[in-house]
C-alpha cells in the first residue's frame, strides 16, 4: 500500500524566495527576489502563447468509477518535446538579457529537462550545450540533439552530470538552466494549473508527480490563488521521496540511496525555491511503491490509450491506491511519456506481474518421458498461457530421478492464479516459489 503524509496549507498566495538559490545567479548579498505571484505565471502563459501546447484533459470512466466522481488526465505526454518541460525552460531563456542568452546556456538531465532547454533555445535562437549521463537512452539523446543541442556524454549519475554542467557554465559563461529551482521555471510550469481550472472550473483536487517540486509549485501557486478551495496533492516514488522528511524538518534535506524506476521524478533534494511554495500551498505530499507506479503505467497504456513515463504515471497510481481518499471531481496530470521502450517492456511485465497477469513458479517432478506434458496438460485445463519453461538437472538439492522445472506463465489476475495453484495442488504438485 501506498505511504501518505499529510500537509496542512496555508499561508498567503506568495512565497518568498531565498536569498542565494542555486541556478538564479544572485549573490548572497545581494536583493532577494520579489514573491512570485499567479500575475507571473499570467505573464508566462502569454510568453508561451504559440509556443506550448493547451495540452487536453481526458475523462477516465475507469478511475470515476473507483474514485466515485470524475476523474480527469491532463495529458502532459501528449505536450512538445513529450512532457511539461518545455513551459519552464521557454520561459527561462526567454526571460534571459541579449548579454546572457549571447553567451548560451547549459543545462544537466537524463531526459525531459534536455529537450525542453534544447528546443526552446533553438525557439528563442540561443545556443544549448545539454550534459546527459553516459548511460541515458539513446532515444533520449537522439531526439535533444535533433530539438538542435550540442549533447555531451558525461557521467554516470546525474549528479556528476549536474556537476559537469556548472563546471562548463562557470568556464564558458554560459547561463545554467536549473530544471526546478529558479522562479521563471516555477512561473512557467504554474501555465498548467491556469489551464487546468479553464478546461475543468469543477475541479476539487489536482493531482501532480512531485521530483525537486518545481511543477507542484507553479500549479499549486497559479491554482491557490485562484481557486483557494481546490486541493493540490503532491505524489513521489517511495524510493526517491525527498519532501516528507523535508516537510518535517522545516527546510530541505537531501536523501540518498535513491531506487525508483520513476527518473523524471527521481531527485535527492528538494529545490530551495519550489520548496517554500510547496510548504505554504501544497495541502499533501504521498508516496507510491514501484508495483503501483507500473500497475499504473499498465492501466494508462490499456484503459486510457496514453503512453506515459514511470513518472507521468505516479498520479494515477495514488489514486489506484486510495481511491476513497479523492475528493471529486480530479485532475490528474500525466506529466510526461517520454519512456525508453526497453524500460517501457520491462515495467510492462512487471505491471502485469503486479496486477496477477503473469505468474512464476518453480516445481519438481520426476525425470521420465511424459512428465512435462502431464503437467502442461494440467495448466491448459485451467487456461493458463505458458510463456516459457526452464529446467535444472544439476542441481545438488534434487534427488537422482528428479528434474526442476521453472515455469513462466500468463494469466487473467490474481484469482486466476490461485485457481493454478489449486489445481497444481489437486494434481500431486508441490510448487516451490
Amino acid at each position: 500500500m501506498a505511504d501518505h503524509t499529510s500537509r496542512t496549507p496555508h499561508g498567503p498566495r506568495a512565497a518568498t524566495l531565498p536569498d542565494d538559490v542555486p541556478g538564479t545567479g544572485r549573490a548572497q548579498d545581494e536583493e532577494p527576489v520579489a514573491a512570485i505571484t499567479v500575475d507571473d505565471v499570467r505573464e508566462a502563459h502569454k510568453l508561451l502563447s504559440g509556443v506550448s501546447r493547451a495540452t487536453p484533459l481526458e475523462g477516465s470512466r475507469y478511475l470515476s468509477g473507483l474514485v466515485g466522481s470524475p476523474v480527469h488526465l491532463k495529458c502532459e505526454n501528449l505536450q512538445r518535446t513529450g512532457s511539461f518541460k518545455i513551459r519552464g525552460a521557454y520561459v527561462r531563456i526567454a526571460r534571459l538579457t541579449p548579454q546572457e542568452r549571447a553567451a548560451g546556456v547549459v543545462a544537466a538531465s537524463a531526459g525531459n529537462h534536455a529537450q525542453g532547454v534544447a528546443l526552446a533555445a533553438s525557439l528563442l535562437g540561443v545556443r544549448s550545450t545539454v550534459f546527459m549521463p553516459v548511460g541515458a537512452p539513446l532515444p533520449k539523446v537522439a531526439a535533444t540533439r535533433e530539438y538542435g543541442a550540442e549533447v555531451r556524454l558525461q557521467g554516470q549519475v546525474v549528479d556528476e552530470t549536474l556537476a559537469a554542467a556548472q563546471e562548463y557554465a562557470q568556464q564558458t559563461g554560459a547561463v545554467f538552466i536549473h530544471p526546478f529551482d529558479h522562479p521563471d521555471i516555477i512561473a512557467g510550469q504554474g501555465t498548467l494549473g491556469l489551464e487546468i481550472l479553464e478546461q475543468c472550473p469543477e475541479v476539487r483536487s489536482i493531482v501532480v508527480g512531485v521530483g525537486g517540486g518545481g511543477l507542484a509549485a507553479g500549479v499549486a501557486l497559479a491554482v491557490k490563488a485562484l481557486r483557494p478551495d481546490v486541493k493540490v496533492i503532491g505524489v513521489q516514488a517511495a524510493g526517491a521521496a525527498c519532501y516528507p522528511p523535508s516537510l518535517e524538518a522545516g527546510q530541505p534535506v537531501a536523501v540518498e540511496a535513491l531506487a525508483t524506476m520513476a527518473d523524471g521524478i527521481k531527485v535527492g533534494r528538494p529545490g530551495d525555491v519550489p520548496f517554500r511554495i510547496v510548504h505554504e500551498l501544497v495541502d499533501e505530499i504521498r508516496t507510491v511503491s514501484e508495483d503501483e507506479l507500473s500497475s499504473a503505467l499498465l492501466l494508462c497504456l490499456e484503459r486510457a490509450k496514453q503512453v506515459v513515463e514511470p513518472a507521468g504515471a505516479s498520479p494515477v497510481a495514488a489514486l489506484l491506491s486510495h481511491p476513497e481518499t479523492f475528493e471529486g471531481p480530479v485532475v490528474a496530470v500525466l506529466s510526461g511519456g517520454n519512456v525508453d521502450p526497453l524500460l517501457m517492456q520491462r515495467i510492462l511485465r512487471h505491471g502485469m506481474a503486479a496486477g496477477g497477469r503473469y505468474l512464476s513458479l518453480r516445481l519438481r517432478l520426476t525425470d521420465r518421458p511424459g512428465a512435462l506434458a502431464t503437467l502442461l496438460g494440467v495448466l491448459s485445463v485451467v487456461d493458463a498461457n505458458v510463456l516459457d519453461v526452464g529446467h535444472v538437472r544439476l542441481d545438488p538439492r534434487l534427488g537422482l530421478t528428479e528434474v526442476e522445472v521453472e515455469l513462466q506463465l500468463e494469466t487473467k489476475g490474481p484469482e486466476h492464479c490461485a485457481e493454478v495453484g489449486t489445481a497444481l495442488h489437486e494434481a500431486g504438485y508441490f510448487v516451490i516459489a
